[in-house]
């Protein structure tokens, strides 16, 4: 059996590494995980500068919302380290002006007091309907607690400051997969079917039952595409 891989996950806004938990299980005969520390910067490229300084040489490497942000400027960074990439509920588009707009109220209510990480008001826009009022969206509150007012405005300057990475995607020639919860209302099916089909052989995974954070929500379907993406060839035919 080969040597495990590196594997350097990236959590979403709001988001630690109890994201990734329950897929390690897994995982385990086939990855060395490591999760990357996305709080401490205020810009995509800082926090790719960051994930990169603490990574192996060379890894596979998972973003999951915001994380895939910080994937996609790693790979402007360091395209040499990636062995294969996953996008996971994310989009390589900008922000809307109008994102933009509500993402800036957000850092104003933030700033003046009113920091409440997730409550469940804002749980349909994270997690399937039967998902919420359990286990999962306590967690989900959790972390959002855990990582706190500070870090979620630097992680909103972050994410207001990032490019469009559409012009790259027709570039990568290592195995790629795009996967999305089958509900996800924030960054849904459509923008990662416009990524897989901008990406030279890109895998397109929809994960059934799951909003915005399929590892926590459906870990077992989770796990086994990215048990799929892990066996892929490193490279290409023909790259």
């Amino acid at each position: 059996m080969p040597d495990p891989i590196p594997l350097l996950l990236l959590p979403g806004l709001l988001c630690d590494a109890a994201l990734w938990q329950p897929i390690l299980p897994g995982l385990s005969d086939l990855a060395e995980p490591m999760v990357a520390d996305l709080t401490q910067d205020a810009s995509v490229a800082a926090m790719a500068a960051r994930a990169l300084a603490a990574a192996p040489p060379v890894f596979a490497l998972a973003g999951l919302s915001m994380g895939g942000y910080v994937a996609l400027e790693i790979l402007r960074q360091a395209p040499e380290r990636v062995l294969r990439l996953a996008l996971l509920d994310t989009s390589a588009r900008a922000d809307t002006a109008e994102q933009s707009r509500r993402r800036r109220g957000l850092i104003g209510l933030a700033r003046t007091g009113q920091f409440k990480g997730v409550t469940p008001r804002l749980l349909p826009q994270l997690i399937h309907p039967r998902h919420q009022g359990g286990p999962i969206a306590a967690e989900v509150m959790a972390m959002a607690d855990r990582v706190g007012r500070d870090a979620f405005l630097r992680q909103q300057e972050a994410i207001l400051g990032r490019p469009d990475s559409r012009p790259m995607l027709p570039g990568l020639r290592m195995p790629v997969l795009v996967g999305v919860g089958a509900e996800d209302v924030l960054t849904p099916p459509p923008l990662a079917e416009e990524m897989a089909g901008l990406i030279p052989g890109a895998r397109l995974a929809v994960i059934p039952n799951a909003g915005h954070l399929p590892p926590m929500e459906e870990p077992a379907a989770m796990a086994a595409v990215l048990r799929d993406w892990l066996h892929a060839s490193p490279l290409l035919p023909g790259a």
